[in-house]
């Protein structure tokens, strides 16, 4: 896995649950925009990296879409991957001949799941249509309408139409309107502000009880008789401290138990996570991201010789805009944090705003050095894949 760094990008359906991750992937010694380049890396992140580390500690149980250029196709590479956890992604640089079309249709006929990538309807691609199964749009590449006129086009085909780079929920409303049935973009990260939009009562009761559990001065007694007084948050923290997750060999009965074992810090993380749950009603996508990015600044002010303590808090917040769909800084507003804070979290200012905007970059995929403030793509990418894992467990304990 040297010199390779791997993210993921969601794959969403039309409920807005994840479907499947598209692996992303990069490295300093080969170039994903030339074509020699492109190969040398897919083969070497299945041979370096999946079969390294494993699907499932890169996408639990979900599919990974992994780009194949014409040389990996022609050489059978995907056939080193199991066929019910992959989705075969070919280019759209790939020069469609005889060649490629008899390695595809062998594939398929195989049982594995074939994408084509950035599709545009051409004589040459059009053969692919009788035996793929997803077609990929890039809906900023064309005038709207083309991009709909398309996809009535592709409608008497047997293909799941992919709807990528949608940026915000009018477009993903757009398109799933007009018959496209999976999504990738960043649009489910962003708020899907309405306006006159209010905060629920539960979800006021929820920042009342993150404001007494963050003050900095609340003591063991305090904290306990906090979490005591909410009979659900109770019985979900014991339930989750009890859990496989900490590998208690004592069962935990009580919450002043649970605070004198694990510590003040420790159980405040766990009210806030289990709080911040209970703020969105999204499906787990977002809160799964809010996850990982929360542990992700955490490792990262670790890793980067600074206090780690509010790091995690920090990055959970900053996906609040997301789970109450309003503005970043209005949630924010019903928050009990300082202005350091608040100032790291919309601005990326200070030490803290330094980590944060690592962490975003990555999420982004923006990896070139000046976007970075702290560490490089690498040390990032190792945290990262730590961070996966980390709330994968996590999220499967709620």
């Amino acid at each position: 896995m040297t010199n390779i760094v791997v993210g993921r990008q969601e794959i969403l359906d039309s409920n807005m649950s994840i479907h499947a991750y598209e692996l992303l992937f990069r490295g300093q010694d080969f170039d994903l925009s030339s074509k020699d380049g492109s190969s040398e890396a897919t083969n070497q992140i299945i041979t370096d990296t999946i079969l390294e580390i494993g699907l499932n500690n890169v996408v639990g149980n979900s599919k990974a879409f992994i780009n194949f250029t014409a040389q990996n196709l022609l050489e059978k590479i995907p056939l080193y991957l199991p066929k019910d956890r992959i989705v075969i992604e070919v280019l759209e640089n790939v020069a469609v001949d005889l060649r490629i079309i008899s390695a595809l249709k062998e594939l398929s006929n195989e049982g594995y799941t074939l994408a084509l990538d950035d599709f545009q309807m051409s004589s040459e691609w059009r053969p692919l249509l009788e035996f793929a199964h997803i077609v990929k749009l890039d809906v900023l590449a064309n005038p709207l309408q083309e991009t709909l006129d398309l996809i009535k086009e592709l409608k008497p085909y047997n293909l799941t139409i992919l709807a990528e780079k949608v940026e915000t929920h009018e477009m993903f409303e757009l398109f799933r309107d007009a018959g496209c049935e999976l999504f990738q973009g960043f649009f489910f990260s962003k708020p899907n502000t309405v306006k006159g939009r209010r905060v629920g009562v539960n979800q006021l009761a929820a920042v009342k009880l993150l404001t007494l559990v963050n003050d900095p001065d609340v003591t063991f007694s305090e904290l306990a008789s906090i979490v005591s007084q909410d009979a659900g948050l109770s019985y979900k923290l014991l339930r989750y401290i009890n859990s496989a997750f900490f590998g208690l060999r004592n069962k935990m009965e009580s919450i002043t138990h649970a605070v004198s074992y694990l510590g003040l810090n420790e159980v405040r993380r766990w009210v806030n996570v289990l709080t911040l749950a209970t703020l969105s009603g999204k499906p787990g996508a977002s809160f799964q991201q809010a996850l990982i990015r929360g542990k992700m600044c955490e490792l990262t002010a670790l890793q980067c010789g600074e206090q780690a303590g509010n790091l995690f808090l920090i990055g959970m917040l900053s996906s609040l805009d997301s789970m109450l769909d309003i503005p970043l800084a209005e949630a924010l507003e019903q928050m009990p944090i300082g202005e350091q804070m608040r100032q790291a979290i919309l601005f990326q200012e200070g030490p803290a705003g330094d980590i944060l905007n690592d962490v975003l970059s990555y999420e982004r995929w923006e990896l070139a050095h000046e976007n970075l403030t702290c560490l490089s793509p690498e040390e990032l990418g190792s945290l990262y894949l730590k961070s996966i894992e980390w709330a994968k467990d996590a999220f499967g304990q709620l």
